[in-house]
């Protein structure tokens, strides 16, 4: 908790540049871009989400890394829709490693910069 609290000191997001937080639990992660100066989530997207609409996970095994540069993707083609180019990216105090760094991955491959 104090190390999210030291980040969240130094991250602010705007609409121009706004703040992408993730959260992860075990199963699942949740990415949200926010917008700080008026304290909305502007889009959101979710594992749990994509893997309702994505009837092939039946047939074939997806690791939760490939999952998760998948939501980074998406989310990423998202964010360039509204013409942002620039975010903020709020690791929420998880080690930049596995599945966040699969998530951001998958941002900076739809062209956008952090």
């Amino acid at each position: 908790m104090k190390k999210k609290s030291t980040i969240r000191k130094k991250i602010f997001g705007f609409l121009e540049k706004p703040r992408v937080s993730i959260f992860r639990s075990n199963k699942h992660i949740y990415a949200q871009v926010i917008d700080d100066y008026k304290g909305n989530t502007l889009i959101s997207a979710s594992s749990k989400k994509l893997l309702k609409f994505y009837k092939k996970r039946r047939e074939k095994k997806i690791t939760k890394k490939e999952l998760s540069y998948k939501i980074g993707n998406l989310l990423g083609k998202i964010i360039k829709s509204y013409g942002i180019s620039k975010i903020l990216f709020d690791r929420n105090g998880y080690i930049y490693h596995g599945r966040v760094k699969a998530l951001a991955k998958g941002l900076r491959n739809v062209g956008l910069q952090f």
